[in-house]
């Protein structure tokens, strides 16, 4: 049984991931495996030069992130080919990976929840979610907003998946998480 953990920026994945890696579960990062791999893997970089220039990476090697975003953010074109070449290394590593649990923002945007049996979204109010991102990230309540709106709604996501865990700071997650864990474990 594979099952995947979604959540738009801010409902609190992370934090779920680490409850249950506290209870041993191994959970894939899909963001930080994209990181790695972005930093990591020959056929990326190629890929990127060719889509971006030479510009993509600076003199040492190292992902040139600026210009990375620069061309992220020019279009929604080239957004699509950036996730063209960064989505099927992803999923590639996930099912290399042997690993049961994953946890991905863009489960739906991305079609890796494809590769799970099962899909958790993670929520929380849209406040809550905001003041998260402020604290976490040094972001301006606008560009917390503008993120989120390149993102499903929560409320789309929450009707593709199989369960719902409410990560509003007053919800037990403990509860919902053995609740989940034990109905994921029935047979289909």
């Amino acid at each position: 049984m594979k099952i995947g953990i979604a959540g738009g920026i801010g409902s609190g994945k992370s934090y779920v991931c680490k409850r249950l890696q506290q209870r041993g579960y191994e959970v894939y990062d899909c963001d930080s495996a994209a990181k790695r791999l972005l930093r990591t893997s020959p056929e990326i970089r190629e890929q990127l030069i060719r889509l971006i220039g030479t510009e993509a990476y600076t003199q040492d090697g190292q992902l040139n992130k600026a210009a990375v975003s620069r061309f992220l953010l020019a279009s929604s074109d080239n957004q699509r080919a950036i996730n063209d070449v960064v989505h099927p290394a992803v999923f590639r590593d996930f099912e290399d990976s042997g690993m049961q649990w994953m946890e991905s923002a863009i489960m739906y945007e991305s079609g890796i929840y494809r590769l799970v049996n099962r899909v958790i979204v993670v929520t929380a109010p849209l406040e809550v979610r905001i003041q998260r991102v402020m604290l976490r990230d040094h972001l301006s309540r606008e560009k917390v907003l503008e993120w989120m709106a390149r993102q499903l709604p929560q409320e789309e996501v929450v009707k593709r998946a199989d369960f719902e865990l409410v990560n509003d700071g007053q919800t037990d997650i403990e509860q919902q998480l053995n609740k989940i864990i034990e109905q994921c474990n029935r047979p289909f």
